[in-house]
This record gives structure tokens, C-alpha cells and sequence, in this order.
């Protein structure tokens, strides 16, 4: 019988996908162009190359390739406890932030336990707990764009095994406090593992969002969790990490993908946090264009909430959502739209940035 009799025929069963897989929701990320001339700003992704010192480790380490990275990534996770002042057994690292919050999942949640997040929110959350055949629960921003915790706090159930808080989030840039996070954690089971996911920290001014180190050591429920990709540049390697008791360390580490972190992603990593202060330098100067540009689009008559990541949030409806995202793609600027959401537009040179301003004033209100 040939492979298309096989399709085709009534009486033969053939492979289907789970249930949660197969009406799973694609993760969509930042649009693409090889253009010479296009302005990026989908992603949220560092515009500077690669720091000279982890471009530098990356071409040392490449002649190990032919060799398996340490899976337990001890370099790394020691360089880590020594920059964080924790020690390696409550680190546990990733391929990326994303790939670490997997971990969190596949290791806390079983079938029908529930996992809740603000919504929206970094559009990964919900495709990872359904993933784990777990339930998200969406709570919506309130009305300053931010994370409405109280209605978290009333949302737990005793299903409820994580809840992750985005700050600054992801789209809308908005911080929560620290003083609203630990009234917020006195108010929560210390069973739940509450995630303080801080992507965009190096972006964040100082007193904005939290202490989230100082939270950890108070309340031991609390798992951090942070990136390599955004500030220090290395989104195409692939490395993030979390800080947490040693004993959910562990797991996270379990439930890591053997080898998951490259030798290159490693040694880049080691060698950009010996570089902080450049990187630092970095995100001032995306700090200063960020408050430029947000100073300019308030003149122009656009309503934005003060961002403290990498980028700028639009709230918009569908209907000046796909004017502007048209306009930004004639103009070859690409930006990122959410459906009944808005516009989030990454800050990049102060070049590129000037475009967006340009098509934005065409268009404000």
C-alpha cells in the first residue's frame, strides 16, 4: 500500500496531535526584512551590535563546537550568583527567559492546575500553560495600563500553582511597585510560586518596579526571572536564568532540555556581565530616547503611560491599530500590532526613532 493509500484509507489510524497542541495558538514574533533600509522595532531586540567582549568569547569559544556545552552551565550559573550575591544552587539557567519560564511550568504545574498572569501580557504565557495542559487565567490591566493585583490576588483558587508578574510589561511598559508587590505577596499562599519576570530591568529607572532580589530573600516563594536577550544584546544565542529557592532551582534544572544553552551562549554570557557597565551605558542612552520620543509624542497629542522598557505602548482599536501599521510599513519602519490591543514600537537610534516620530505626528490624534 503506498503512503497516500495509507492517508486515505477508513480503516487505518494515524498519528494525531494532543489535543492542547492542536488548538494552541502560534507565538507570533517581530516581523522581519532583509531590507537595507528598515527599521526593525518589532522585536524589542538591543539595536547596538554584540558587546566587543562577548563577541570576542563567541569567536574563542567557536572552535568547541564540535564539543557538548556543560549542561549544567556552572560557569555561568557561579558568574551569576557572584553578579546576583545568591549562591549557584538557587540559579538555574535557560535558552532564554522563555525557556526557563518552560522549566517553571513543566516543573510546578500538572494537568488542570492554573497558572495566572495579566492580560495582555507577554503573548509567550498563555502558549506555555496550555502547553503543560495547564489553565491560564487572563486578568485584564486596569486603567493605567499596569497589573490590577488586587483582582490577581482574588483570582487564586486552590488550583492556582504559579502567577507570573511582568514588570516592566510587556507590551505596555508599565512597572509595578515594590511596595504593590509585597502587599501583593502577604496577600497570596506561600505554596504559589509568584514569578517576578523582569525581561526589560536594565531599562527600568531606579525605584520604578522592584526590588525583586530583596523580595526573594523575604519571601521564598518568589522566583526571578531575567534575559540576556534584551539589554545585553545576545537574543540570537539564547540564554536566560532565574533565581529561586535551591530546591525549585533544582527542578528548574530537571526539567531543562539537556545541553539547551550553547558553550557560545555561556561564554557570551559570562563575558557581558564583565562588561555591565558598558552595557549600562547602552541603556541609558535608549533611556534618554525613550523619554525624547514620549516627550514629543505628548505634544503631538498621543496619550501614552510612562514605559519603562526598551519600547513605547499605542493603545488603540483595531481600527487606528491597522492605519498606523500600515503607514509605519509603507514607511519600511516595522513595528508590532496586537489585535484589539494597540502598537508597541521599540526604541533604536535616535535615526530610526526620528522616522517613527515623523509617522506618528501624520497620524495623532
Amino acid at each position: 500500500m503506498t503512503h497516500d493509500q495509507l492517508l486515505t484509507a477508513p480503516e487505518t489510524a494515524f498519528p494525531t496531535l494532543r489535543g492542547a497542541v492542536a488548538g494552541l495558538p502560534s507565538y507570533v514574533p517581530g516581523r522581519r526584512s532583509a531590507g537595507l533600509d528598515i527599521a526593525a522595532l518589532a522585536s524589542n531586540e538591543s539595536h547596538y551590535e554584540p558587546l566587543p567582549a562577548a563577541a570576542a568569547a563567541v569567536t574563542e569559544a567557536a572552535g568547541t563546537m564540535n564539543r557538548y556545552p556543560d549542561s549544567a552551565a556552572v560557569g555561568l550559573r557561579e558568574r551569576l550568583a557572584r553578579h546576583l550575591g545568591v549562591t549557584v544552587g538557587e540559579v538555574a539557567v535557560g535558552p532564554g527567559s522563555v525557556g526557563v519560564l518552560q522549566q517553571i511550568i513543566t516543573g510546578l504545574c500538572d494537568a488542570g492546575d492554573e497558572v495566572i498572569f495579566a492580560w495582555r501580557s507577554f503573548e509567550a504565557y498563555p502558549i506555555l500553560v496550555e502547553l503543560a495542559g495547564a489553565r491560564p487565567v487572563r486578568i485584564p490591566l486596569d486603567a493605567a495600563e499596569g497589573h490590577n493585583l488586587e483582582a490577581m490576588a482574588a483570582a487564586v483558587t486552590d488550583r492556582t500553582k504559579v502567577i507570573l508578574l511582568c514588570t516592566p510589561n510587556n507590551p505596555t511598559g508599565v512597572p509595578i511597585s515594590h511596595e504593590r508587590i509585597e502587599v501583593f505577596l502577604r496577600s497570596v499562599r506561600s505554596d504559589i510560586l509568584v514569578v517576578i519576570d523582569e525581561a526589560y530591568v536594565e531599562y527600568a529607572d531606579a525605584g520604578s518596579g522592584p526590588d525583586s532580589l530583596s523580595l526573594y530573600r523575604q519571601y521564598p516563594n518568589v522566583c526571578i526571572l531575567r534575559t540576556f536577550s534584551k539589554a545585553y544584546g545576545l537574543a540570537g544565542l539564547r540564554v536566560g536564568y532565574a533565581v529561586a529557592a535551591p530546591a525549585i532551582a533544582e527542578g528548574l534544572r530537571r526539567t531543562a532540555l539537556p545541553f539547551s544553552v550553547s558553550a557560545l551562549a555561556q561564554k557570551a554570557a559570562i563575558a557581558s556581565l564583565d562588561a555591565g557597565e558598558e552595557m549600562e551605558s547602552r541603556a541609558a542612552a535608549v533611556k534618554q530616547e525613550r523619554a525624547r520620543m514620549a516627550a514629543q509624542l505628548e505634544a503631538q497629542g498621543w496619550k501614552l503611560q510612562p514605559s519603562q522598557g526598551n519600547f513605547l505602548w499605542i493603545r488603540a482599536d483595531d481600527s487606528l491599530r491597522a492605519r498606523l501599521v500600515d503607514a509605519f510599513d509603507r514607511a519600511d519602519v516595522l513595528v508590532r500590532g496586537y489585535q484589539g490591543d494597540g502598537v508597541r514600537i521599540t526604541v533604536a537610534d535616535s535615526a530610526a526613532n526620528n522616522r517613527v516620530l515623523r509617522i506618528l505626528e501624520a497620524h495623532a490624534a
